[in-house]
């Protein structure tokens, strides 16, 4: 059964199932675990020559694709409360502020969320820590994601 989050004093719903939300949890920091892709030359030693690519970002990598394409699935108000729930997380608005947080991420958005979501460092932590400031627990759930 999937269970919509919700805000403190059950204003307003967060409008994304909790088993989604873990799942792009975990998925984000797997993507930002990922290093940036050297440039020819730029390896510290002889002996990273043939393993630097196994945790780097590249364009054709899957984890990117992957967490993309869960992005690009979200309704348009799931991607809206993403954004706001990253803010939050990062502390650009409070908890108290999740109506706010919500009506700029849909004033400002003006191209894909998949492009600016996957531009945010830490987006994982960030998602996580405004879950957290909504009072949701997500550990059993990433857990399971």
């Amino acid at each position: 059964m999937t269970r919509v989050v919700r805000v403190p004093e059950g204003a307003e719903t967060l409008d994304i199932p909790r088993d989604t939300l873990a799942f792009l949890i975990v998925e984000a920091r797997a993507f930002d675990a990922q290093v940036p892709m050297l440039e020819p030359g730029e390896e510290s030693s002889p002996s990273d020559d043939g393993e630097v690519g196994i945790i780097q970002a590249r364009s054709d990598d899957p984890t990117a694709a992957e967490l993309g394409a869960a992005i690009d699935a979200l309704s348009d108000e799931e991607q809206i409360a993403l954004v706001a729930l990253a803010w939050v997380g990062r502390g650009d608005f409070d908890a108290s502020e999740w109506g706010e947080a919500k009506r700029m991420a849909r004033e400002r958005r003006t191209g894909p969320t998949r492009r600016y979501l996957l531009s945010i460092p830490l987006l994982g932590d960030y998602l996580e820590e405004g879950a957290a400031a909504l009072g949701v627990n997500l550990t059993e759930d990433e857990a399971n994601a």
